[in-house]
């Protein structure tokens, strides 16, 4: 492990920095990141030829469960009311994983793993804007380590990808790919988990996913900044087989910027 929950300075935090709508979206993150087990199952048995790989999987899946973990103390510090036990249980009901399935759900190991990059550049790029937002001193800690911890997992799936990558020799299956698994974060999983983290059973409020996933993005978006998005595209393309410097990734940093501030724009309407 890179860190434990010891290396926080716990004691620095300030409760007069918590800014709310950053609070509700890193609880939706804990829910996220303490379901790494059941990833870590799906995986070592899509890569069930390589042991080297089922080991580097195990161990990614102990340090997301540590985020989740980490994730989890500050929330409660930030909110003592926050039960993410309960809250851990209902959203593993909303979104459940094929623990069981033996092939990938992207066609090959190839596609699985740039798969899994995309999302490591997400989350990198995630935890580095909370870093630069907040003001919050053990959260800006706790981001720092996250999105270290994160952009060396994207390292870690892009060198193994490498080993597969004749499985997948045309880069326009692989945009395809990478395009896909960030389409799919419309799906349950951040939805769900915004929804079970800051809504209880009790408050009677129904899960509706686009209004919960509308939820979660106006407080994720609202984090994000130019040098984050061109972070998040330039690791995405070069997951996707492009050069992170070329003209084609420059030209789609520039669009993501636009659209991020576009949607920044539109969310800051929703009520919710």
């Amino acid at each position: 492990m890179r860190w434990t929950l010891d290396k926080i300075d716990w004691d620095a935090f300030d409760p007069s920095k918590v800014d709310t709508e950053t609070m509700e979206a890193v609880k939706a993150a804990s829910l996220v990141e303490a379901n790494a087990p059941d990833y870590v199952s799906y995986l070592c048995n899509v890569f069930q030829d390589s042991s080297e790989i089922q080991d580097d999987i195990r161990q990614w899946g102990r340090e997301e469960a540590q985020h989740g973990e980490a994730l989890a103390k500050w929330a409660r510090m930030a909110d003592p009311e926050f039960d993410f036990d309960t809250a851990f249980q209902r959203f593993r009901v909303i979104q459940g994983i094929d623990t069981g399935a033996i092939e990938s759900v992207r066609g090959s190991r190839a596609g699985e793993m740039i798969a899994r990059c995309v999302v490591e550049s997400g989350t990198s790029s995630f935890y580095t804007a909370i870093k630069d937002a907040t003001e919050e001193p053990c959260l800006r800690q706790l981001a720092t380590y996250i999105a270290a911890d994160e952009f060396a997992h994207y390292r870690l799936f892009y060198e193994s990808f490498k080993k597969y990558e004749g499985e997948l020799p045309s880069v326009f299956r692989r945009i395809m790919i990478a395009v896909g698994r960030v389409n799919e974060a419309d799906d349950d999983e951040l939805s769900g988990a915004f929804y079970c983290a800051n809504y209880s059973e009790a408050s009677d409020v129904p899960y509706e996913r686009k209004k919960f996933a509308d939820a979660y993005q106006k407080r994720a978006f609202m984090l994000y900044r130019r040098q984050h998005t061109d972070r998040l595209i330039s690791m995405v393309a070069k997951a996707g087989g492009l050069k992170p410097q070329g003209k084609l990734v420059r030209m789609a940093c520039a669009f993501a910027w636009r659209f991020f501030a576009f949607k920044q724009r539109q969310l800051m309407r929703s009520a919710v």
